[in-house]
């Protein structure tokens, strides 16, 4: 049940309060506006909502949200683990200004399994999971995933090959020569042999390496008993490979399932590392930062971070924390839930496990200080940036606009957005434009540039605080006529032209109404800078060409022939192993399709030729 106060101009937190329910729940802060300022949970909603406006003191950062709320609207719940469940929902969703919000906006990386194959690969999978597959995870970053497959084909020599790859290979790649793959596309190997190797592999990223190792000894003494004594080697060298993984990554006397978590706090500034581990191997580790944690306690910070963390994730039954939390039975029981067994949470760990939390500590705070370092170098960048440039103040947001074609088709716009913290991949923006002559680079420009500010404007957006097009006179001037007639001509704008050398640092600045540009130099750091915006708009337009350049091939050959569907298409892709393979298939060969008959596969080939 939802309740929600009226907007007025002066809210009555203390009579709004009064009539809430004492049960639990979730309550969310919104401004005049109706914008998220602040998700909370509560066991008692109304002694919760209450105590922001009663007359106790609290500090600078909750009175300054007091001060803007105009509404309340609130979920009441059966219990307080479910108001816990729905509080992470919620701040996932609205990103409210006053919450601790995590930034981990990507799915997570898993290793997927293709058992629906006779002979399974292994891959990197991020996304939507499909029931016929195996999926192992989530692992903490996509770089552990990697290190994993390349260790699983080491090991087990499994494929990584798509199924369309694999079903037209007359003979082995190169994965086979180099030992990692026992090529089952050409049939070097027998599939209940493989199928032995993908249960080792799966048993072995499931943490039971002792129960692989037991597995291949039984193997390499009958293969000796068999006289077969290369492949008995072959299994000696994988026992040999697997035992020297377990002295480097084992982390206790058992095979343990848990998470080290250690927060470090500089100054305003928080880092929290995650190490996993998974039957006493370690999986990685990453960083995260959380942001609007300033104000917070170091123990708010992590319950804040816990809650978002496994919403999706599966807690592992133990979690090391460096910090006691004020709720940690409550979050135990949520767990549990979850993940279906007992979760334990330990913040005073001993033995092994404190050795690792000290670790994960330290390297929190190292990662913390490596991350102010380079915010303080970014900061002097756009400090000269700003004196160059002979800015009133220093800019805190730049945004650069790229287009990306080939011989004026498929044209593709990208604006990529720095601040002092770096890149904000968040903010980035594609365009595919069209609806002006091929190849008129100033006029995609113009287009780009009237989409992406009268959008803002519309959404009352952040406007940047400097423009950069890459481009010369012409794309700077064409510029300068649509942010004029979109009201924003007093935003500085500058264009990077290319200088005689071509060379990187020797780039041509030039400004609306300066006859002669500038030319830094590559010693400058306001250069550098520059270079490197630039060079990220480069690569996130030409990354977007490619892309619709491809689907645009698959587009027009398949897509627009009558009676050929998304299945017909797969089917036709899969069997002859893509586009080109298609084409060069005859009326026959097409028809053998399941589900393409003779007349259909007479129209693909004409549309194909």
């Amino acid at each position: 049940m939802a309740t929600k106060a009226s907007k007025e101009a002066s809210f009555d937190g203390k009579k709004y309060a009064r009539r809430l329910s004492s049960g639990p729940g979730v309550y969310l802060m919104r401004d005049e506006q109706g914008t998220a300022l602040y998700v909370g949970k509560a066991a008692s909603l109304r002694k919760r909502v209450s105590s922001y406006f009663d007359a106790r003191p609290k500090i600078d950062r909750t009175m300054r949200m007091v001060a803007r709320i105009r509404s309340i609207e609130v979920s009441l719940t059966r219990t307080e683990a479910e108001a816990l469940l729905l509080e992470n929902e919620w701040i996932k969703s609205l990103k409210p200004r006053y919450n601790v919000l995590l930034r981990d906006d990507k799915s997570y990386p898993w290793i997927m399994v293709g058992t629906d194959h006779e002979y399974p690969r292994i891959a990197f999978h991020r996304g939507a999971k499909e029931k016929r597959r195996q999926y192992l995870g989530p692992y903490p970053s996509a770089s552990s995933v990697r290190e994993s497959i390349n260790l699983i084909q080491k090991l087990f020599l499994l494929r990584n090959c798509e199924d369309s790859y694999f079903s037209h290979r007359q003979r082995p790649c190169l994965q086979y020569q180099i030992k990692r793959c026992t090529a089952p596309c050409v049939g070097k190997i027998d599939p209940t042999d493989y199928a032995g190797q993908v249960e080792d592999a799966m048993l072995f990223l499931r943490g039971q390496s002792e129960k692989v190792i037991v597995r291949l000894i039984e193997r390499m003494e009958n293969a000796a008993d068999n006289l077969e004594y290369e492949q008995a080697a072959q299994f000696r060298d994988q026992i040999n490979h697997l035992k020297q993984m377990q002295a480097r990554q084992f982390v206790s006397s058992g095979n343990g399932d848990l998470d080290i978590i250690a927060l470090a706090r500089l100054e305003r500034s928080y880092a929290i590392e995650v190490i996993s581990v998974r039957g006493g191997r370690s999986l990685g580790q990453r960083d995260y930062f959380p942001s609007q944690a300033e104000g917070h306690a170091d123990p708010e910070v992590l319950h804040a971070f816990l809650g978002q963390y496994y919403r999706e994730r599966i807690p592992p039954p133990e979690l090391i924390v460096s910090h006691k939390l004020a709720q940690q039975e409550l979050f135990e029981q949520v767990f549990a839930t979850h993940s279906g067994r007992k979760v334990r949470i330990q913040p005073r760990p001993r033995g092994h496990r404190k050795q690792w939390l000290e670790l994960a500590g330290r390297n929190a705070l190292n990662a913390l200080h490596m991350r102010t370092v380079e915010s303080a170098r970014i900061g002097k960048q756009f400090e000269k940036l700003a004196e160059l440039l002979k800015l009133g103040e220093t800019p805190g947001i730049i945004e650069c606009f790229d287009v990306s074609h080939t011989s004026g088709h498929k044209t593709v716009a990208a604006c990529v957005v720095f601040g002092h913290e770096g890149p904000l991949k968040s903010r980035y923006r594609r365009y595919n434009l069209k609806g002006f002559k091929p190849g008129d680079d100033y006029a995609a420009m113009g287009e780009v540039l009237s989409r992406r500010y009268r959008k803002l404007q519309t959404e009352e957006g952040n406007l940047p605080d400097l423009i950069v097009v890459d481009g010369g006179k012409g794309q700077l001037g064409v510029a300068v006529e649509v942010l004029a007639d979109c009201g924003l001509g007093d935003i500085p704008i500058m264009g990077v032209a290319k200088g005689q050398s071509r060379k990187a640092g020797y780039e041509q600045w030039i400004r609306p109404g300066c006859r002669h540009g500038l030319q830094p130099g590559p010693e400058s750091a306001a250069s550098h800078l520059i270079q490197q915006v630039r060079d990220e708009a480069h690569r996130f337009a030409i990354t977007g060409h490619r892309g619709r350049r491809r689907k645009a091939v698959v587009h027009s050959v398949l897509e627009d022939i009558p009676g050929v569907g998304a299945h017909r298409r797969r089917a036709l892709l899969t069997h002859f192993g893509g586009i080109q393979g298609v084409r060069k298939a005859g009326v026959e060969e097409l028809a053998g399709i399941p589900g393409i008959n003779q007349q259909l596969a007479g129209r693909i080939y004409k549309a194909l030729h």
